[in-house]
């Protein structure tokens, strides 16, 4: 996959994409992030790249111009490898969420645009933006932040990247539901022992106990995700009684 990242504040990408996993995987060729300097594409002899609104306001705007040339020029690979989405970073965007992530790992080729300062130019939106995505509802100082939190969450579902195969289906949300607690030496701490059922060998149990402790848990912390979760009718009436129990206990 090949992602170009399209900021005024390249320098902020330094650390996240030069450690750990991200890392690997840009080492391995699995894949390939660019940062794109937006300010390279202004015309003018200061570099700027943004200007107050019209009908006035508070704050200033990036222009159009350097950010559609900026654009452009990700497209112009040879090999046209570039054909996927270009995604602005802003809080009108759709939600970010696993689904999202699994989405965009599908493609050959993403370009993250992060807005700055009071916002982009409508048109910007208009002419290259193919989607737009918010971490949540609040506002950060730019888009880079979120990019990298972006980047972060679609590589580690591509292929090859995760030493375990089927490590990234077992994460929160992979598949609809908070993940099961997880535990690792030493098997007593602090008079808290792990479970028994993890030590005991048997693998179908195990399973069980996972699938039973991320509904518990989901559950309680995020009910909202049990509406669009597949559930077996094992699933319901392990919830059922739960529920229940829980009613009985007045929580």
């Amino acid at each position: 996959m090949i992602i170009d990242i399209l900021t005024l504040f390249p320098e902020m990408f330094a650390g996240p994409f030069d450690v750990s996993i991200i890392r690997r995987a840009r080492e391995r060729g699995l894949v390939e992030i660019n940062l794109v300097n937006i300010r390279d594409f202004s015309t003018n002899r200061h570099r700027t790249v943004d200007d107050t609104p019209f009908g006035g306001g508070g704050g200033m705007i990036m222009g159009p111009e350097a950010i559609h040339r900026a654009v452009q020029s990700t497209r112009e690979s040879p090999a046209g490898d570039r054909e996927g989405p270009v995604v602005l970073l802003c809080p009108q965007g759709r939600r970010f969420t696993q689904d999202v992530a699994r989405e965009y790992a599908g493609y050959r080729s993403l370009v993250l645009v992060c807005g700055h300062y009071e916002g982009i130019d409508e048109r910007v939106r208009e002419l290259v933006a193919d989607d737009e995505l918010s971490l949540g509802d609040f506002v950060l100082t730019g888009g880079e932040l979120a990019a990298m939190v972006v980047v972060d969450a679609v590589v580690r579902l591509l292929p090859g990247v995760l030493g375990e195969p089927g490590g990234a289906e077992d994460d929160s949300y992979a598949g609809g539901l908070l993940e099961y607690p997880q535990y690792t030496r030493p098997r007593v701490y602090e008079g808290r022992e792990v479970p028994a059922i993890l030590v005991s060998g048997h693998h179908g149990a195990i399973t069980s106990w996972r699938r039973e402790e991320a509904l518990l848990r989901t559950l309680v912390r995020r009910p909202d995700l049990l509406e669009k979760s597949a559930l077996t009718e094992a699933d319901r009436a392990f919830l059922a009684r739960l529920k229940r129990a829980l009613g009985e206990l007045g929580l």
